[in-house]
């Protein structure tokens, strides 16, 4: 009778401990920590939703360029403020822009524009070759890195968002880009250093047409 009384409060007392500290809970936060050890984010399927999904739709965001351009002679600090996107104080800075302008001068990496009419020094430069840095992931302003608590896993959207900037828009800007044709542009700039990258301002673009 006494060992019947015990395996009943046994049995209640883990019903009780079940109830309030589910083993269940253990396989989600194993399988959870297994993905994460074994690199299961697939940051190539991420980057082309994003582009699909996010960056194609979000064209509306970005400033018109002559405007941006002018705020930045005017006072850089200024524009900074009002139109750049930053992911920590102190570092460097992003902004999103859109514009149309006259090409200048072309090479195999770059496309110099000039954005204001009577302009004839290249306010914009639209960078043609291999695609580096963060421009394009940080640029937008869409993507938050407190998201991605593993880095790694944040720098790799920058990889693969560069990869499909150089499979998607690159080849037909070089084929199509010649001095004196206008081009259409959204694209995302990336300012580390203002000495350099402002003027003209350095530019990966998403997205271009050529007339």
């Amino acid at each position: 009778m006494k060992r019947a009384v015990c395996i009943a409060a046994v049995l209640i007392l883990v019903g009780v401990v079940c109830k309030f500290c589910p083993l269940v809970h253990i396989a989600p936060l194993k399988r959870a920590e297994t993905e994460k050890n074994s690199g299961a984010f697939d940051a190539a399927k991420f980057a082309e939703d994003f582009w699909s999904q996010k960056l194609l739709k979000s064209f509306d965001r970005a400033v018109d360029a002559k405007i941006l351009i002018a705020a930045i002679q005017a006072n850089p600090g200024d524009a900074q403020k009002k139109y750049a996107h930053s992911l920590s104080l102190g570092g460097g800075y992003f902004y999103y822009l859109r514009g149309e302008g006259r090409v200048l001068a072309t090479n195999d990496s770059s496309l110099s524009v000039a954005i204001n009419a009577n302009s004839t020094n290249a306010e914009v430069v639209l960078e043609a070759g291999m695609t580096f840095g963060n421009a394009v992931r940080d640029g937008t302003g869409l993507l938050n890195a407190s998201d991605y608590p593993n880095l790694q896993d944040f720098n790799s959207i920058s990889a693969e968002l560069n990869k499909l900037v150089e499979a998607k828009v690159l080849p037909a800007l070089r084929a199509q880009a010649r001095v004196g044709s206008t081009i259409s542009f959204i694209g995302c700039a990336e300012v580390d250093d203002e000495t350099t990258d402002l003027n003209p301002l350095q530019v990966v673009p998403v997205q271009t047409e050529i007339e």
